[in-house]
């Protein structure tokens, strides 16, 4: 017969590790693991404060339980930050309100940077007391003379609306959404009555 793996030795009963799970042989400190069937791996725990989302395929923290957007096998892609494995990861994720995921370092390190989801650039925090400051600073700031009536189409990177708006160099505001996490769609064209 050939050896089992176990958490204890036959031979001398010495602790392998303070856990031990059987299905995939993974020994370790305590650290309150867990095994969860529907990953097929170990998460960190405790099992308590987790819940699987199984659209997601992913082990969540409850507080997210029907507070997140699910996009379909979301932790079977890479990090876009770091390239990494999610799924597999030992670093939590961090799920986005666009529902994309990120390890949680990583998520930490892109704030520091900007505050847009690296794949679809919708706002990653709650911006609303920014886009209140920017409409202070908008208002605080002419434009020259030339611009002053300079239209463009834009298109919001929040709420995907598309809007014809004032142009601005501090940011064009969407009339949908109201936040500045928007981009130029078109050229500069000036009001029908002045062309």
């Amino acid at each position: 017969l050939s050896p089992q793996a176990q958490q204890r030795c036959e031979g001398c009963d010495s602790l392998f590790g303070e856990y031990y799970c059987d299905i995939c042989h993974l020994f370790d400190r305590d650290k309150k693991q867990y095994h969860c069937g529907e990953c097929g791996i170990c998460r960190i725990g405790p099992k308590e404060d987790f819940f699987h989302c199984s659209k997601c395929n992913l082990c969540l923290s409850l507080s997210l339980r029907g507070k997140h957007k699910c996009i379909e096998n979301v932790s079977r892609q890479d990090c876009p930050i770091c390239l990494e494995d999610i799924h597999t990861s030992r670093v939590g994720a961090h799920v986005l309100p666009c529902g994309h995921l990120l390890h949680r370092t990583c998520y930490d390190e892109m704030l520091k940077e900007g505050y847009r989801c690296p794949l679809c650039m919708h706002s990653a925090l709650d911006m609303t007391r920014y886009w209140r400051q920017l409409d202070n600073e908008v208002a605080q700031t002419p434009m020259p003379t030339e611009y002053q009536n300079m239209m463009v189409e834009i298109l919001c990177n929040d709420c995907n609306a598309r809007s014809t708006v004032q142009f601005h160099l501090l940011g064009m505001k969407c009339q949908n959404c109201e936040s500045y996490n928007t981009a130029q769609d078109g050229r500069c064209r000036l009001p029908l009555e002045e062309q």
